[in-house]
Parts: structure tokens; C-alpha cells; sequence
């Protein structure tokens, strides 16, 4: 009879098995029974405890949405689960759909998931829920620059390298690709806490800085005065609604809050607030072409627990759509794995402040469980190549 019970999950197993042609996962089945799959060609190895059969069912039915449900009722552990996200993106294609919902799960979740569409009052709830869990939370484990986005390592020293120095690097590379002379405007859509905006104010510019988080428009208001400068003004704008041209426009990781339906309508943003012959500098994260269709017809992890109305770009789509609003696409520029040491950073970050009893007392431990998760989800991710980041100049025709 039990033999009866476990048949479905060994299939299930075995397709996982199939599907991974590079690196290896070592199971320890419920019952104590162990089995190697992959293991076929170098790569990840990772390590897994399958404490319950009742993993495998919300992996099959509810994807990597119902892995990580699994995961916070302990019915499955790792020692390193970085190591397994790792491993199912580098497979991400051969695994095909083994670790996405289908059936009826997908269609209630999508449906949910169409009700956190990007619409003007939807964007405000989304950001709220992600961006205003307040600074004192985001401080205490993002390095002084206050960047939540990937830094640029000095390859030669990527692991060793001060974590601000590589996030300055980063600012200063968005702005050289907008070739702008002091006293010249730079409209930056997404402004996080104000670590650009003030790099930019340092050269001269002047700054309209937008966001739609209440958190950071105080942040980067007293960031701005702290430091002394002018020229920097903040406020709560969505980017549809931003009027007049500026010479150069920046946007660091904040398309991804868009969602598809309005990649066009951010892109005709951008072409409409630049001045002819103007730069628009963006960093932006992607996701495999390859397993794009399918990512954008689930609701994942991230967008079921994290960041509602999130999606990672295509970047094919993306640029066609750019190149439909006249912005020429040059210089495109790929650091995937510095976002990974990113990620290791923060984690490390987070992990102390927690042992350290800092966090705000309203984070209870499902919350910091969850954060500690999705840290190593994204990690893994890039990691495993199927997601990267990049940056690229975008040039308004004429000027």
C-alpha cells in the first residue's frame, strides 16, 4: 500500500532527474531512503531533505510559489538552498515545466495576480507593500549608499571589494552613459532612497527624483539636505504623469515594477520626457527568452510573496518595443553574477542584524524567514544564469 502511495512521487522524481543535465541533487526521501539525480556533467550540487511527500505535491501543483510554502512548514530542508535554486535555473529548460503550477492553481493565481495590475492605483499599492516596510528595516542590512540594486565589482576583487565602492561604481557608470555637462537636467524615474540623486547632484546636474513610496521621498529629502546640495527635487509622481523634457533620464532597476502590460507605456514615458537627441540610462533585470512565455503565465514566488506586479523583462519584447518609441538601443552591458555577490552581501548583512536582535520588533520570524528565502532565491537565480542584469543607453532621435 505504501509502495502504492509513494509510485507518483518517484515519477515525479524521475522527471526531475531527466531534466538535470548539468550538476546533481542529492534527496534524502522520506523514510530515510536516498537517491542521486542528475549528476550527468559538473555544475550545482546541492542537497536536499525531502522531510515530506507534501513538498514534491505543492512543487508539481503550486510551483516555486508552493516550494517555498513547503520550505516554511519544513517539509523540506537544505543546507544551502542557494545551491538548488542555482541548480534548477542553470536546468531551467530541460526541467521545462516540472517546477511551475498548471491546472486550476494557475488560473486562481493569475487571476489573483491580474488584480495587482500596474494601473496608476494598483502601482501605489504594490510599491507600498514592498518599499514601505519602513528605512529603519532596509538600513540594517543595504550597505551606507542605501542601493537596492546590483553594484558593479571591480571584477579582479568581486569578492573582496567594499560594497559602497562597487554600488558608487555603479552610479557613476549610469551617469557617464548620459554624457551630461553640469547644470544640465536628469529626470530619474524610481529613486529609491537618493543614493543616484545625489551622485548626480555631486556633478552638477539637476534632479527631478520621482518614486511612489511615502518611506523614500522623506529618505532622500533629508539625504539631500544632510549632504548639503541643491538642485535635487523629490516627489511622489508616477512616471505617466511626468510632464516636461529633460536632458537625460535615469531608471535603475524600477522597470521591473511595471509589468508587461505597460512596458509600452513606460518606454513612450521615456521618449516623451527626453529632449531630441537625449540619453535615457537604464538597468534593468531579465529573464531567459527561452522560458519567458511560461515565467510570464505563472504567478512565482517573488510576485505571490514579495513584490506584487513585479516581471522580469524579456529583453527581445522589451527592445522592440523601445525601438517602436524611436529610442535607438546601444551599449548594453551584462553583470549578472554581480548581482549575486550583491545578494551574498545583503544576506550576510540581514543574518547579522537579525542575530543581533535589530530588526523593528513588528518582524516576526515567518517575515524574517521569508526575507532570508528570497534572498537566496534571487542569489541563486543569477547564479544559475537564467536571470541577469544589465544596463543600457537609450537615444532619442534628432538633437
Amino acid at each position: 500500500m505504501f509502495g502504492v502511495f509513494v509510485k507518483p512521487f518517484d515519477a515525479v522524481l524521475d522527471r526531475i532527474d531527466s531534466g538535470l543535465i548539468e550538476g546533481s541533487l542529492a534527496a534524502t526521501l522520506p523514510g530515510g531512503r536516498k537517491r542521486l539525480l542528475g549528476g550527468r556533467a559538473p555544475g550545482p550540487a546541492a542537497v536536499v531533505d525531502l522531510v515530506s511527500w507534501r513538498a514534491l505535491l505543492r512543487l508539481v501543483t503550486g510551483g516555486s510559489a508552493g516550494w517555498y510554502v513547503a520550505w516554511s512548514k519544513g517539509e523540506w530542508t537544505s543546507p544551502d538552498p542557494t545551491v538548488l535554486f542555482e541548480l534548477f535555473m542553470r536546468n531551467r529548460v530541460s526541467l521545462g515545466g516540472t517546477a511551475r503550477s498548471g491546472g486550476m492553481i494557475r488560473t486562481v493565481r493569475g487571476w489573483r495576480n491580474s488584480l495587482r495590475r500596474n494601473s496608476r492605483a494598483g502601482s501605489r499599492r504594490n510599491i507600498h507593500f514592498h518599499y514601505d516596510l519602513g528605512n529603519d528595516f532596509y538600513s540594517l542590512w543595504l550597505d551606507p549608499s542605501m542601493m537596492y540594486s546590483a553594484a558593479l565589482f571591480d571584477e579582479a576583487a568581486m569578492t573582496t571589494e567594499d560594497l559602497t565602492a562597487a554600488q558608487a561604481r555603479k552610479n557613476a557608470a549610469i551617469l557617464d552613459r548620459l554624457e551630461l555637462a553640469p547644470g544640465q537636467t536628469v529626470l530619474e524615474i524610481g529613486c529609491g532612497w537618493g543614493g543616484f540623486a545625489e551622485a548626480a547632484a555631486r556633478r552638477g546636474l539637476r534632479v527631478d527624483a520621482i518614486t511612489l513610496s511615502s518611506e523614500q521621498e522623506r529618505a532622500v529629502n533629508d539625504r539631500i539636505a544632510d549632504a548639503g546640495l541643491s538642485g535635487v527635487t523629490v516627489s511622489r509622481t508616477d512616471y505617466r504623469d511626468v510632464t516636461g523634457q529633460y536632458d537625460g533620464i535615469a531608471s535603475i532597476e524600477m522597470v521591473e515594477a511595471v509589468g508587461q502590460d505597460y512596458w509600452g507605456t513606460y518606454l513612450a514615458a521615456i521618449a516623451r520626457a527626453l529632449k531630441p537627441g537625449g540619453r535615457a540610462a537604464i538597468q534593468y533585470i531579465t529573464i531567459d527568452d527561452a522560458i519567458f512565455e511560461a515565467y510570464a503565465a505563472n504567478v512565482d514566488f517573488i510576485q505571490r510573496f514579495v513584490f506584487p506586479g513585479g516581471m522580469l523583462l524579456s529583453e527581445s519584447r522589451f527592445r522592440a518595443l523601445a525601438a517602436e518609441q524611436g529610442l535607438e538601443w546601444r551599449d548594453n552591458h551584462r553583470f549578472g553574477l554581480h548581482y549575486a555577490e550583491t545578494l551574498r552581501r545583503w544576506r550576510v548583512a540581514f543574518d547579522a542584524a537579525v542575530a543581533a536582535g535589530r530588526l523593528p520588533a513588528k518582524f516576526d520570524r515567518k517575515f524574517v524567514e521569508l526575507w532570508r528565502y528570497y534572498l537566496m532565491y534571487c542569489e541563486g537565480g543569477f547564479r544559475g544564469q537564467g536571470i541577469d542584469v544589465a544596463q543600457v543607453t537609450l537615444v532619442k532621435a534628432g538633437g
